[in-house]
């Protein structure tokens, strides 16, 4: 693996975020999934192409890496997207685009409807969608489910089982590897606080409220959130489906020169 650059930590009203940067031009932010944090964004990080003329900043979401949980029990991905908010008013982030990954993408749209001013774009990549339009039975298995492989396993053995399925299949050692590192770091508070809100939470109502540019993007290969998911909600919003060759959940690893041309050439697309 290369290199990472060194976490970051700051106080700002309520919230304690952490956050790592590399990279000068365009600010991209980058939202992690549910079992990751900025550390999983090392492919991006080593990206000369895609630092040279970026600032690359990847977060650690309320109660991941170096930030502290939120201060609200049961919070929605609305009060996620305001920690947000904060961290990019404290860096003085001017219209940055924002990359959702997974859960990412749900707190990347969240942040989309409540700051319309505070981005240039929006690229959900493998959306997980939220389910507080299912069945009561559904959501509560949703969150059950991980709050039973949490405590019976612990981080340790979530790592362990879990891992590779968020690559594609015979993915790169090293990427199952650094995934498994991911998961093994996490916080089983800050891990539960972000399972209830994919339980209680949908993207719809969020992306109803935003208007500005949106790409939907998915690993051909992704058999957590399957591109045929992804492409519904691509048609629902009227955005482009951009589907990466060869790759699983996790494509900015599994496929990582592919996924940061994504960014460059959205990033180019819109209008400074």
């Amino acid at each position: 693996m290369n290199r990472l650059p060194q976490r970051q930590q700051v106080r700002r009203g309520e919230y304690v975020l952490g956050w790592r940067e590399a990279g000068r031009g365009r600010p991209v932010v980058l939202l992690h999934g549910i079992s990751s944090s900025s550390a999983s964004w090392i492919r991006q990080f080593n990206d000369r192409g895609l630092l040279d003329g970026h600032r690359l900043l990847a977060w650690d979401a309320p109660g991941y890496g170096g930030s502290l949980p939120l201060a609200e029990p049961n919070a929605t991905a609305a009060a996620y997207a305001a920690a947000l908010a904060a961290l990019v008013a404290e860096l003085r982030l001017e219209q940055p685009l924002i990359v959702g990954h997974s859960l990412g993408a749900l707190i990347g749209s969240a942040y989309a409807a409540g700051y319309p001013d505070g981005l240039c774009g929006l690229a959900l990549a493998s959306p997980a969608q939220g389910y507080a339009t299912a069945p009561e039975e559904k959501r509560r298995q949703v969150y059950g489910q991980r709050k039973q492989m949490m405590e019976t396993l612990g981080p340790q053995g979530y790592g362990e089982q879990r891992a590779a399925a968020l690559l594609r299949a015979g993915a790169d050692p090293q990427n199952i590897a650094w995934v498994r590192n991911g998961m093994q770091q996490l916080d089983p508070d800050g891990f539960l606080s972000a399972a209830w809100m994919l339980a209680n939470d949908d993207i719809g109502g969020y992306l109803a409220r935003y208007r500005g540019p949106l790409e939907v993007w998915c690993g051909d290969e992704d058999r957590i959130t399957p591109p045929e998911g992804a492409g519904r909600l691509a048609r629902e919003q009227d955005a482009p489906l951009r589907l990466i060759e060869g790759a699983g959940h996790a494509s900015y690893l599994d496929a990582p020169a592919c996924f940061n041309r994504y960014v460059q050439d959205f990033t180019g697309a819109i209008q400074p």
